[in-house]
């Protein structure tokens, strides 16, 4: 796993380790007690698979979780420097080391908003696919959860929206989602790999028990 000390790694090394999973995660040095027990460290770079790429194997299954924190416009290079780069090196690693499953959290599109940030997760999606590798590809808009239940006070407008024909699709596929809800579709993606290429969007990732 990349990604292990962040809002959704985190998080899910505590779920899977619920589940009797053996996870390695990969860390920064130095940032090793960071990690929640009992995920075990593997010391590199993200943004350079090679520093990471011989210790992937014997991992039956990558999931991918770096991400620029608190996405904004403002963000746009970094959502270069650091998501895209990130999974191209991802991707080359778990290729490599013959994954047989590849976990990536991109970003319900078509957007109105955040438009550098989905053209960067568009673009991992597209790299994932050249890869040839199985895959689940996650699609949510936004997470709520700790530090991040602002948008709440968008829900009764989501609610009018998926009533109405006219904009019904759109706020069905850009609606939120919870951390919880995050965690499951992780789980099950992890527990039931697929031989192609699979699509969880938001209301798949809801429907996840």
């Amino acid at each position: 796993m990349t990604g292990g000390t962040g809002y959704l790694g985190r998080r899910l090394i505590r779920a899977l380790a619920g589940r009797e999973h053996v996870v390695r995660a990969l860390v920064r040095p130095g940032s090793e007690s960071k990690l929640p027990p009992p995920a075990r460290a593997v010391r590199g770079d993200a943004l350079h698979g090679l520093s990471y790429a011989a210790q992937v194997a014997p991992a039956d299954t990558f999931v991918h979780l770096v991400g620029v924190s608190h996405p904004s416009p403002r963000k746009a290079q970094d959502f270069l420097r650091i998501d895209l780069a990130s999974t191209e090196a991802a991707v080359a690693a778990a290729s490599t080391a013959g994954v047989q499953h590849f976990i990536y959290v991109s970003v319900a599109h078509p957007a109105p908003t955040m438009q550098a940030y989905v053209a960067a997760r568009m673009q991992g999606e597209r790299l994932l696919r050249e890869s040839g590798l199985p895959a689940t590809i996650l699609r949510p808009w936004y997470v709520l959860g700790p530090g991040h239940w602002w948008p709440v006070v968008l829900l009764p407008a989501y609610w009018t929206a998926e009533l109405l024909p006219g904009p019904r699709e759109t706020a069905r596929r850009l609606g939120l989602v919870t951390i919880g809800q995050m965690i499951r579709a992780l789980v099950h993606a992890i527990e039931e790999p697929v031989a192609g290429l699979r699509i969880l969007d938001v209301p798949h990732i809801r429907r996840i028990p």
